[in-house]
């Protein structure tokens, strides 16, 4: 059984990352989605949040696993048996960042395969990022996010208008 992992913040999930995760489903038998936790970064939504909106939108896809993880990629993979890791691609930046980080990671962990996807091209726009901004702001980002999760989104926009 072919197994990739594909893990980012997801906060919030995109169609970007959701078409990466389609793509992937067309290559490998599994593909674990994972939440890696970034002491670094102040996400705007709890893990537990994120943990469910993955799980909403990959609720149709019996061959999608969701989980979340606090540690070093090449130790998940390695830990789940998983040798193939995905990275989705936007544009030359991603891929000069993800080509720096796979060299390390194939330091730590000599078995892994990074496999970079391209988005298609009507998400290249699209991050993570831009979609919270425009969510801090009230702004609708039915545009951008899968279709499973919009109402969770919205409740976001309302409970924050509420905290003003």
């Amino acid at each position: 059984m072919k197994k990739c992992l594909f893990a980012g913040t997801f906060d919030p999930p995109t169609l970007g990352h959701k078409d990466i995760v389609m793509k992937s489903l067309e290559i490998f038998d599994e593909v674990t989605v994972a939440i890696l936790i970034n002491p670094n970064k102040k996400p705007l939504f709890s893990v537990e949040k994120r943990l469910a909106m993955l799980k909403k939108i990959f609720a149709a896809y019996p061959r999608v696993r969701v989980m979340s993880y606090d540690g070093l990629t090449v130790d998940l993979l390695r830990q789940e048996g998983i040798r193939f890791y995905v990275r989705g691609i936007r544009n030359g930046t991603d891929y000069d960042y993800e080509a720096q980080l796979n060299f390390i990671n194939v330091d730590m962990y000599k078995d892994m395969i990074t496999v970079f996807l391209p988005t298609r091209q009507e998400f290249l726009h699209i991050s993570s990022g831009l979609v919270k901004d425009a969510l801090r702001f009230n702004k609708n980002v039915d545009a951008y996010v899968p279709e499973e999760i919009r109402g969770d989104l919205m409740e976001f926009v309302g409970e924050s208008k509420k905290n003003v």
